[in-house]
């Protein structure tokens, strides 16, 4: 984590880490901090602003950098590209009434892969696709709104992911333009999403040629 990677365009940088509180604040320095030093300037050349829907973007040198933000409780995750609109999503993973949730606001080809899974993994099944509609929404810009939820995720191809699967964006089965994938993180702990839009989603089931590089970092940490 010592050093600067600099701005590559075909790189999406994920940065995630525990909290313990006040996360809102802690992700919005983190994304200040790591966009000031990706891009090698002071960080006070850097600010956020929001588009009228919420959806964050960086003014002033921070302008060549596609942003976005996730918390939930006790963690966090930003986003950073140059390369198109970017989406992350962090949640924990928790016990949920997986089954019945799916059913009733998954796709059903989705809601039928977790019916079929074993009992105990349905929850973290859920929270693998549910991270993966957030991210989507956040880099289209419009959230969950207009049937966010029933959009058909990629499944993956194998399950349960282990701690080497690639972090490799798949295009989504009925829109070309947007690419996402979920990975564990913090020893299955937590579940990031990340999804991208435009040109760099590809169309061939490999992000366009996108790396994406997920990595833990300290709340005060720099890239």
């Amino acid at each position: 984590m010592d050093g600067h990677p600099g701005l590559d365009p075909d790189t999406v940088t994920v940065l995630w880490c525990t909290t313990d509180g006040d996360e809102r604040r802690t992700a919005r320095s983190l994304l200040l901090r790591n966009a000031a030093g990706m891009l090698g300037v002071p960080e006070s050349e850097v600010w956020v602003e929001h588009e009228p829907g919420g959806r964050p973007y960086l003014g002033g040198a921070g302008e060549a950098l596609r942003v976005s933000v996730a918390h939930t409780r006790g963690a966090l995750a930003i986003a950073l590209t140059g390369r198109a609109p970017v989406g992350v999503d962090v949640e924990g993973v928790r016990e949920l009434r997986a089954e019945s949730m799916a059913r009733a606001w998954l796709h059903p080809a989705e809601a039928a892969w977790i019916s079929g899974l074993p009992e105990q993994e349905r929850s973290v099944a859920f929270l693998w696709l549910w991270t993966q509609k957030e991210a989507v929404g956040k880099a289209l810009g419009r959230g969950l709104r207009g049937g966010g939820m029933s959009r058909c995720m990629p499944l993956p191809e194998c399950w349960p992911p282990g701690p080497h699967t690639p972090s490799v964006p798949h295009p989504l089965p009925d829109v070309d333009d947007v690419a996402s994938f979920a990975v564990m993180v913090g020893d299955g702990r937590h579940v990031i999403g990340v999804a991208l839009h435009g040109d760099a989603a590809g169309g061939s089931g490999d992000g366009g040629g996108v790396r994406v590089q997920v990595r833990r970092i300290s709340s005060g940490a720099r890239t």
